[in-house]
Protein backbone atom coordinates (compact mmCIF):
# COMPACT_ATOMS: atom_id res chain seq x y z
CA UNK A 1 0.00 0.00 0.00
CA UNK A 2 1.37 3.58 -0.77
CA UNK A 3 1.55 5.76 2.18
CA UNK A 4 1.45 8.88 0.56
CA UNK A 5 0.94 9.77 -3.52
CA UNK A 6 1.23 13.49 -4.76
CA UNK A 7 0.52 14.02 -8.17
CA UNK A 8 1.06 17.40 -9.76
CA UNK A 9 1.83 19.39 -6.58
CA UNK A 10 2.15 23.16 -6.84
CA UNK A 11 2.45 25.88 -4.27
CA UNK A 12 3.45 29.42 -4.27
CA UNK A 13 4.36 32.05 -1.93
CA UNK A 14 3.38 35.18 -3.50
CA UNK A 15 5.69 35.30 -6.96
CA UNK A 16 8.29 32.88 -5.45
CA UNK A 17 7.73 28.71 -6.83
CA UNK A 18 8.43 26.51 -4.22
CA UNK A 19 6.94 23.44 -6.09
CA UNK A 20 6.15 22.95 -9.21
CA UNK A 21 4.10 19.97 -10.68
CA UNK A 22 6.02 17.54 -8.05
CA UNK A 23 5.37 13.81 -7.88
CA UNK A 24 6.20 11.76 -5.04
CA UNK A 25 5.46 8.34 -3.94
CA UNK A 26 5.80 6.98 -0.57
CA UNK A 27 5.30 3.02 0.32
CA UNK A 28 4.07 2.02 3.88
CA UNK A 29 6.69 1.35 6.26
CA UNK A 30 8.89 3.24 4.12
CA UNK A 31 11.88 5.56 5.79
CA UNK A 32 12.02 8.45 3.48
CA UNK A 33 14.81 11.37 4.12
CA UNK A 34 14.35 15.16 2.13
CA UNK A 35 17.33 17.15 1.89
CA UNK A 36 17.94 20.53 0.23
CA UNK A 37 19.09 24.28 0.88
CA UNK A 38 16.88 26.38 2.41
CA UNK A 39 14.54 27.47 0.39
CA UNK A 40 13.73 24.77 -1.16
CA UNK A 41 10.59 23.46 -0.03
CA UNK A 42 11.65 20.87 2.52
CA UNK A 43 9.03 22.23 5.21
CA UNK A 44 6.66 23.23 3.41
CA UNK A 45 6.64 19.78 1.49
CA UNK A 46 6.14 17.91 4.83
CA UNK A 47 3.25 20.58 6.16
CA UNK A 48 1.14 20.15 2.84
CA UNK A 49 1.24 15.88 3.45
CA UNK A 50 0.76 16.65 7.21
CA UNK A 51 -2.29 19.03 6.07
CA UNK A 52 -0.91 22.03 7.71
CA UNK A 53 -0.91 24.61 4.04
CA UNK A 54 -3.00 23.87 1.24
CA UNK A 55 -1.63 23.18 -2.29
CA UNK A 56 -2.13 22.44 -5.72
CA UNK A 57 -2.61 19.18 -7.03
CA UNK A 58 -3.57 15.71 -5.61
CA UNK A 59 -2.94 14.26 -2.65
CA UNK A 60 -3.82 10.78 -1.41
CA UNK A 61 -2.67 9.51 2.35
CA UNK A 62 -3.44 5.89 2.70
CA UNK A 63 -5.47 5.78 -0.40
CA UNK A 64 -7.76 8.51 0.80
CA UNK A 65 -8.03 11.35 -1.68
CA UNK A 66 -7.36 14.34 0.80
CA UNK A 67 -10.20 17.16 -0.08
CA UNK A 68 -8.57 20.30 2.06
CA UNK A 69 -12.60 22.37 2.25
CA UNK A 70 -13.18 18.69 4.46
CA UNK A 71 -13.11 19.84 8.07
CA UNK A 72 -13.84 16.69 9.11
CA UNK A 73 -11.38 14.30 7.10
CA UNK A 74 -9.07 16.27 7.83
CA UNK A 75 -9.31 16.33 11.45
CA UNK A 76 -9.98 12.67 11.31
CA UNK A 77 -6.76 12.09 8.88
CA UNK A 78 -4.91 14.37 11.66
CA UNK A 79 -5.97 12.24 14.64
CA UNK A 80 -5.87 9.07 13.34
CA UNK A 81 -3.09 8.41 10.64
CA UNK A 82 -0.15 11.63 11.30
CA UNK A 83 2.36 12.20 14.20
CA UNK A 84 4.28 14.99 14.32
CA UNK A 85 7.91 15.48 15.62
CA UNK A 86 9.85 18.74 15.50
CA UNK A 87 12.66 20.70 15.84
CA UNK A 88 11.03 22.76 19.09
CA UNK A 89 9.15 19.31 20.38
CA UNK A 90 5.47 20.91 20.30
CA UNK A 91 5.01 20.37 23.86
CA UNK A 92 3.18 22.65 26.51
CA UNK A 93 5.67 23.76 28.61
CA UNK A 94 3.60 24.66 31.86
CA UNK A 95 2.31 21.16 32.26
CA UNK A 96 3.67 17.98 33.67
CA UNK A 97 4.66 15.27 31.55
CA UNK A 98 1.85 13.30 32.78
CA UNK A 99 -0.36 15.91 31.44
CA UNK A 100 1.17 16.41 27.63
CA UNK A 101 0.80 12.52 27.27
CA UNK A 102 -2.68 12.21 28.52
CA UNK A 103 -3.68 14.65 25.46
CA UNK A 104 -3.18 11.94 23.56
CA UNK A 105 -4.70 9.64 25.70
CA UNK A 106 -8.05 11.76 26.29
CA UNK A 107 -10.49 8.89 26.57
CA UNK A 108 -8.47 6.66 29.10
CA UNK A 109 -8.66 6.86 33.29
CA UNK A 110 -5.83 7.53 34.65
CA UNK A 111 -5.85 4.28 35.96
CA UNK A 112 -5.72 2.78 32.70
CA UNK A 113 -3.68 5.54 30.51
CA UNK A 114 -0.75 5.92 33.43
CA UNK A 115 0.88 2.33 32.75
CA UNK A 116 0.67 3.11 28.95
CA UNK A 117 3.02 6.20 29.75
CA UNK A 118 5.10 4.40 31.59
CA UNK A 119 5.89 1.82 28.95
CA UNK A 120 6.41 4.56 26.20
CA UNK A 121 8.75 6.54 28.98
CA UNK A 122 10.86 3.14 29.26
CA UNK A 123 10.77 2.43 25.60
CA UNK A 124 12.71 5.97 25.41
CA UNK A 125 14.88 5.34 27.74
CA UNK A 126 12.75 7.52 30.41
CA UNK A 127 11.54 6.43 33.44
CA UNK A 128 8.55 7.05 35.34
CA UNK A 129 9.61 9.52 37.63
CA UNK A 130 9.55 11.67 34.93
CA UNK A 131 5.79 11.80 34.27
CA UNK A 132 5.33 14.76 37.39
CA UNK A 133 7.86 17.09 36.41
CA UNK A 134 7.09 20.05 34.00
CA UNK A 135 8.16 20.00 30.64
CA UNK A 136 10.12 23.61 30.95
CA UNK A 137 12.82 21.74 33.93
CA UNK A 138 13.43 19.13 31.08
CA UNK A 139 16.37 19.27 28.69
CA UNK A 140 16.14 19.06 24.99
CA UNK A 141 16.72 15.35 24.44
CA UNK A 142 14.31 14.73 27.22
CA UNK A 143 11.72 16.90 25.76
CA UNK A 144 12.59 14.82 22.29
CA UNK A 145 12.14 11.38 23.87
CA UNK A 146 8.75 12.91 25.53
CA UNK A 147 7.86 13.70 21.98
CA UNK A 148 8.52 10.55 20.62
CA UNK A 149 6.76 8.86 23.78
CA UNK A 150 3.85 10.41 22.73
CA UNK A 151 4.28 9.37 19.05
CA UNK A 152 4.08 5.98 20.54
CA UNK A 153 0.72 6.38 22.34
CA UNK A 154 -0.91 8.32 19.61
CA UNK A 155 -0.57 5.17 17.68
CA UNK A 156 -0.11 6.88 14.51
CA UNK A 157 0.53 4.93 11.22
CA UNK A 158 2.81 8.07 9.73
CA UNK A 159 5.41 10.07 11.47
CA UNK A 160 5.87 13.56 10.15
CA UNK A 161 9.97 14.90 11.47
CA UNK A 162 10.49 18.33 10.77
CA UNK A 163 14.39 19.32 11.58
CA UNK A 164 13.71 16.63 14.72
CA UNK A 165 17.66 16.50 15.86
CA UNK A 166 17.90 20.24 14.90
CA UNK A 167 18.42 21.27 18.55
CA UNK A 168 20.24 18.65 20.00
CA UNK A 169 24.07 17.28 20.63
CA UNK A 170 25.42 14.31 18.64
CA UNK A 171 24.57 11.93 21.79
CA UNK A 172 21.09 12.97 21.66
CA UNK A 173 20.71 12.85 18.20
CA UNK A 174 21.79 9.41 17.70
CA UNK A 175 19.57 8.20 20.50
CA UNK A 176 16.61 10.20 18.47
CA UNK A 177 17.51 8.93 15.36
CA UNK A 178 17.17 5.19 16.78
CA UNK A 179 14.39 5.62 18.53
CA UNK A 180 12.91 6.66 14.75
CA UNK A 181 14.70 3.54 13.27
CA UNK A 182 12.57 1.71 16.20
CA UNK A 183 9.28 3.59 15.73
CA UNK A 184 9.75 2.58 11.48
CA UNK A 185 10.72 -1.17 12.13
CA UNK A 186 7.46 -1.73 14.24
CA UNK A 187 5.42 -0.31 11.43
CA UNK A 188 5.33 3.53 11.36
CA UNK A 189 5.55 5.27 7.71
CA UNK A 190 8.48 7.87 8.65
CA UNK A 191 9.15 11.39 6.37
CA UNK A 192 12.24 12.64 7.78
CA UNK A 193 13.23 16.26 6.58
CA UNK A 194 16.85 17.71 7.67
CA UNK A 195 20.00 19.41 6.64
CA UNK A 196 22.30 16.97 8.78
CA UNK A 197 23.61 14.61 5.78
CA UNK A 198 24.69 12.49 8.58
CA UNK A 199 21.18 12.05 9.80
CA UNK A 200 19.57 12.03 6.63
CA UNK A 201 22.06 8.84 5.95
CA UNK A 202 20.21 6.87 8.31
CA UNK A 203 17.26 7.40 5.81
CA UNK A 204 16.27 3.86 3.59
CA UNK A 205 15.28 6.45 0.82
CA UNK A 206 16.98 10.21 0.34
CA UNK A 207 15.01 12.53 -1.68
CA UNK A 208 16.95 15.86 -3.12
CA UNK A 209 15.00 18.54 -3.53
CA UNK A 210 17.78 20.96 -5.16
Amino acid sequence: MKAIVLKNIKKNYNEHVILDNFNLEIEDGDFVGIKGNSGRGKTTLLNIIGLLEKAEGNIKIYDETVNFSNKKQKLNILKNTIGYLFQNYTLVDDLTVYENLKIVLEKKSKKTAKPLMIDALNKVGLNENMLFKKVCTCSGGEQQRIAIARLILKKCKLVLADEPTGSLDPENTKIVMNLLKQLNHEGKTILLVSHDSEVISNCKRIIDLE
